[in-house]
């Protein structure tokens, strides 16, 4: 027999989703947690449902709050709504680092409010220990080295480590990292830049190369750890909209901004009651 108690969370969920849906009229998938590999075929049959329910939407808005994780995982995650949704926006109430940024930028849109953030695209690979671990972070430090080495300047501790550290794990460092700048710039220009066909500041249209161009100049900004100082360093609107990257704000849209406090604030009570660390909900999956 279902616990009533959790029967009564659910559909206080589905009801608040579904205030979602009425205020964007749009599809609304909930993604919670960290996006790990091997889930992929889990996230398939959900999105599949979805688009298969004869009330589908045109639209498909992404409520995504994460800690990062992988980047190969998430071009999967992306393939699959792109499949089945031509228009993908992504909202952030609280919270998308690492891999979670890059994700939001296979959107049409991204809507924050002012106390939303994302993070730098450090990827984030298994180490030796099978533990995620922040790639930029171990690639500048062996450059930092390598540096020093060229001085004359590495100590001996420092020697120790440069020498018994896996090149194998550190090509996969360099090769997430190249993934994750790959991704983003791709999908900047196919998806978010689509529409963009006149600069702002001059009145003339918008090439091809340009919105390469400044995909290349977001990616390399959001890539940069020695700016960004931390894996999980906080970047709010103001300094996204700093790089260019154009973000809508909901902090003033009444309806849209109640409807999803409201089900963020619920679905928050709802994790730390069950202790859960990951969670999924559309209107067809909970």
């Amino acid at each position: 027999m279902n616990n009533p108690i959790d029967s009564a969370v659910k559909e206080l969920l589905n009801q608040s989703l579904a205030k979602i849906e009425k205020v964007l009229d749009s599809d609304v998938l909930c993604y919670f947690g960290p996006i790990i590999d091997g889930n992929e075929n889990f996230i398939l049959q959900i999105v599949e449902d979805l688009a298969q329910d004869p009330n589908k939407k045109e639209q498909l808005a992404i409520v995504l709050t994460t800690t990062g994780g992988s980047a190969m995982a998430v071009e999967r995650y992306v393939n699959i709504v792109r499949h089945f949704y031509n228009r993908v926006i992504f909202i952030v109430p609280d919270y998308a680092y690492s891999a979670g940024t890059i994700f939001c930028m296979s959107g049409d849109e991204i809507w924050m409010d002012f106390s939303s953030v994302l993070g730098p695209i450090d990827p984030q690979v298994r180490n030796k220990e099978g533990r995620f671990v922040p790639a930029l972070g171990y690639l500048d430090k062996v450059n930092e080295m390598i540096e020093k080495a060229k001085k004359n300047e590495l100590t001996q501790a420092e020697f120790l480590i440069l020498k018994d550290f896996d090149l194998a794990e550190l090509r996969a460092y360099e090769q997430a990292k190249e993934l994750t700048t790959t991704l983003l710039k791709k999908w900047l220009v196919k998806y978010k830049f689509k529409n963009w066909t006149v600069h702002s500041s001059n009145g003339k249209p918008v090439t091809e190369e340009d919105k390469k161009k400044r995909a290349e100049e977001i990616a390399k900004k959001l890539g940069d750890n020695k700016q960004w100082k931390s894996h999980g360093r906080p970047i709010n609107i103001e300094e996204l909209e700093n790089l260019k990257l154009q973000i809508k704000d909901f902090s003033d849209m009444k309806d849209e901004r109640e409807a999803i406090r409201g089900y963020y604030n619920l679905l928050q009570e709802f994790a730390r009651k069950y202790n859960m660390q990951s969670f999924i909900h559309t209107r067809k999956f909970i």
